[in-house]
């Protein structure tokens, strides 16, 4: 025993993560075992899953049914057919209907993001005359709240979305389902953030004279726009199609141009168009969720499928859907999202999580794809290395790999596809997401990035409900 104490240590620390940071000061080399008992100690889940595990005849089926989900979102081929106004396209949208991020919420219980996204909306439909008077009308039960992912939709941070607000038209052209998102107003001062002034609002109405009408008349000429064969280009160029958008936003607009110059639209409308779009790289961010929509909608409503078809945040809680269990909701609160805050901001400022954008990650891409782009940290945080650890962990939660869609730095192994909440359970690996931070109060907007996991709650509500339902 002695002579151990005598050599060099290199110690291996499992569970609690204080002890191997502690050894690390001590400049001991350390390697840190992250592990969580089954169900995280949750003993009602552990005999869910021991429910399901001891069932052979239910595992088949299982088997069976995620082997189609998982193939029926790598065979979908979702691609951009055009532009409309959502009063045209939305299923369900009427001209009183305001569609939000995230599971169902009440006005009353919508975060401040939420709330100044609603009441900018209601001004820019002229259902409202001034913001004083949209709080009114919004609290008056005329207006109808809805979420985006129960209208085919999904919408960026507080994602309210309103009659005349353009949206992007997306067809699974294996399934022939839709999705829909609207126009991404890049990274100024802008309404999903929850900022609401008269200057978000003259951006709203030139979006909706402009440039939505001049992307509609684009794709007359070009007719479709491969969308999964683009989000590969843009992920070998250093995207990750959440956050990061460099290499997609250029690939989209070059795509765009030859449409959008063969309109009737002025040169100098034309020019508005491509200095809107070389403002912020983050144009192409709602087409790509618009794009992971498509495709795992596809996967929806499989009978005994265990996989998660959606994961969306209002501001308040986490929403999951699963694609045995249709129609369901299982919710848990909305985390703190940890990462840089711009100058001038603290962590105490920032709302909670927030968006249907984690869909990017549902369907493999954003966190679950970091390793294709280690500049992202500069933005979320974090290290390269965890960026790519991030990547390979997430194969520990899902069923398999998208062969469509590459990470070139892990050997050219396709992202990580088909989250299973048995395997969430069983690891207590959570999914990672990384996302924008929006202030916590109405009028403000975007005030960071970072890094954030569902509560485990949801998955345990999910699993309860599996076992209950097939077991």
């Amino acid at each position: 025993m002695t002579s151990l104490f005598k050599q060099p240590l290199n110690v291996i620390n499992v569970g609690i993560e204080m002890f191997s940071d502690d050894l690390k000061k001590q400049h001991v080399p350390v390697t840190h075992l992250s592990w969580t008992p089954p169900g995280q100690g949750n003993i009602a889940v552990i005999r869910a899953l021991d429910k399901i595990e001891s069932n052979g005849s239910l595992q088949e089926k299982i088997n069976a049914a995620n082997t189609q989900a998982l193939e029926r979102i790598i065979q979908s081929q979702p691609v951009l057919i055009g532009y409309d106004q959502a009063i045209n396209v939305v299923p369900g949208m009427t001209k009183n209907t305001i569609l939000h991020a995230g599971p169902p919420v009440a006005w009353e219980d919508m975060c401040g993001a939420m709330k100044g996204a609603v009441t900018g909306a209601l001004v820019f439909e002229g259902l409202a005359k001034d913001l004083a008077d949209a709080e009114r009308v919004a609290a008056s039960g005329e207006i109808i709240f809805s979420p985006c992912h129960e209208h085919d939709c999904v919408g960026s941070m507080a994602g309210v979305t309103s009659a005349s607000m353009f949206m992007h038209i997306v067809e699974n052209k294996t399934y022939g389902n839709r999705a829909f998102t609207n126009l991404s107003e890049q990274m100024a001062k802008i309404l999903r953030m929850g900022a609401n002034d008269q200057s978000v609002i003259d951006r709203l109405n030139w979006m909706r004279d402009v440039l939505g009408p001049m992307l509609r008349d684009a794709m007359k000429f070009i007719g479709e726009i491969d969308l999964r064969l683009m989000l590969a280009q843009a992920l070998h160029m250093g995207d990750e199609c959440h956050n990061r958008n460099n290499a997609g936003t250029t690939l989209l607009i070059q795509a765009l141009t030859p449409g959008i110059i063969q309109t009737d639209f002025s040169v100098a409308q034309q020019k508005e168009v491509f200095d809107f779009v070389a403002s912020s790289d983050y144009f192409s961010g709602p087409t790509w969720m618009a794009m992971c929509k498509a495709s795992m909608d596809a996967a929806h409503g499989i009978e005994y499928s265990t996989v998660v078809t959606t994961m969306a945040r209002n501001g308040y809680e986490f929403g999951l859907r699963i694609s045995g269990l249709p129609g369901h909701w299982f919710v848990g609160p909305s985390q703190q999202v940890i990462g840089p805050m711009f100058a001038g901001y603290k962590p105490e400022d920032s709302g909670l999580d927030i968006g249907d954008s984690a869909i990017t990650e549902t369907y493999g891409i954003g966190g679950f794809a970091m390793a294709t782009a280690p500049a992202i940290v500069a933005l979320v945080g974090g290290t390269v290395d965890e960026a790519i650890d991030f990547s390979r962990q997430m194969c520990e939660i899902t069923l398999g790999e998208n062969p469509n869609v590459t990470i070139p730095l892990l050997g050219f192994m396709g992202i990580p596809t088909a989250i299973d909440i048995t395997k969430v359970a069983a690891s207590g690996i959570l999914p990672v997401i990384n996302t924008a931070i929006a202030h916590k109060d109405a009028g403000i907007g975007m005030i960071g990035a970072g890094i954030v996991h569902p509560p485990f709650e949801c998955f345990e509500k999910a699993m309860l409900s599996y076992a209950e339902k097939y077991a």
